[in-house]
């Protein structure tokens, strides 16, 4: 045992076994520790074109899906207490039709206020034209007598008083009238007011006030618009183009839309129309590599009426692709042309 002691060399011997063993060790853990770079199917499939677009020059976008008749915002023109609530989230409803009711007590008592004083200015116009009447009839006598001297001049002077003091009545009695017309057409037209009618026919979006809620004409609470509705029969997308190759896009061609999270559904949309201005950014994907502080051309497409539409709802988002405009042949059309001439 000694002997191997005295034989035994840490550094020539110890050292190396320990240099292989952290070597082997430093080996394995790597080994375990490296990624997978097996290649697997996507969870989801990401947006792409098929079809003649697969192949050809293409531009793509994003976009949103909103009603034909875009969102309108219902409003109140007068503040109140909500009294009915007519319609919920996905109900169908024709133009002109009740929405919601806001509290109308006030203006039917005005309405009635307004039905007394025009009972009233009636009375009174046909006691002042039945004054009138009697006063024109004693000036008449008066005025038929033969001899003058049978009636005193001040007796003559108290008829013709009498006869423009029912004609003022008259007039009086008349303008109160109108004055109370005026009032009872007030009331009804504030009572009409208070009941909210669908501008158009379409479908209820968003309801966001409760019967015994106070509806003010600036808005409902947090900003958010009482009811919100549309046409959504068809319904259109809205797609941005990125400034930079809006003039790459060829107006008028029909787009391949996809709704946001399912590639394999795809619908070919007919263009509408192309907004006159570029405007600001404002759909964002929540891309990391996004861009924000950009300008868009914003098309109109209208999408068909399938039963591959029926996965596309109002705000939902798109990815869209649209051919893009041969530029080339263009000018060599314009070159031909211009050579003609």
């Amino acid at each position: 045992m000694a002997l191997l002691s005295s034989n035994l060399s840490f550094s020539r011997q110890i050292l190396p076994i320990i240099a292989i063993v952290g070597i082997l060790g430093a080996g394995i853990f790597i080994f375990n520790e490296l990624p997978n770079r097996e290649t697997t199917e996507p969870e989801r499939e990401p947006p792409k074109a098929s079809g003649e677009l697969a192949n050809s020059a293409r531009v793509a976008g994003v976009g949103i899906v909103e009603p034909a008749s875009e969102i309108i915002d219902i409003g109140s023109a007068l503040s109140g207490l909500v009294t009915d609530l007519r319609v919920a989230p996905g109900d169908r409803v024709e133009k002109g039709q009740p929405l919601f009711l806001v509290d109308d007590r006030a203006a039917r008592a005005s309405l009635v206020e307004a039905g007394a004083a025009i009972r009233e200015a009636r009375a009174a116009i046909g006691e002042a034209q039945t004054a009138r009447a009697t006063a024109q009839q004693q000036l008449a006598l008066y005025e038929g007598l033969s001899d003058p001297a049978a009636v005193s001049r001040s007796e003559v002077i108290r008829a013709e008083g009498d006869a423009q003091a029912a004609d003022s009545r008259l007039e009086v009695a008349r303008a109160r009238l109108n004055a109370a017309q005026a009032r009872a057409s007030s009331a009804q037209t504030e009572i009409s007011r208070l009941t909210v009618r669908a501008p158009i026919a379409g479908e209820i979006l968003a309801v966001n006030i409760r019967p015994g809620e106070f509806v003010a004409t600036q808005g409902g609470g947090g900003g958010l618009p009482f009811i919100q509705m549309g046409e959504t029969n068809p319904l259109h997308v809205r797609v941005d183009i990125d400034e930079n190759e809006a003039v790459r896009v060829e107006l008028g061609a029909a787009a391949i839309v996809s709704p946001r999270g399912a590639a394999e559904i795809q619908v070919e949309a007919a263009f509408i129309r192309a907004e006159p201005q570029v405007v600001p950014k404002r759909s964002l994907t929540n891309s990391a590599s996004e861009r924000v502080d950009v300008r868009v051309l914003q098309l109109i497409y209208a999408l068909p009426q399938t039963p591959e539409s029926d996965a596309f709802r109002v705000g939902q988002q798109i990815d869209a692709f649209i051919p893009a405009a041969d530029r080339s042949r263009a000018s060599e059309d314009q070159t031909s042309t211009n050579e003609g001439d």
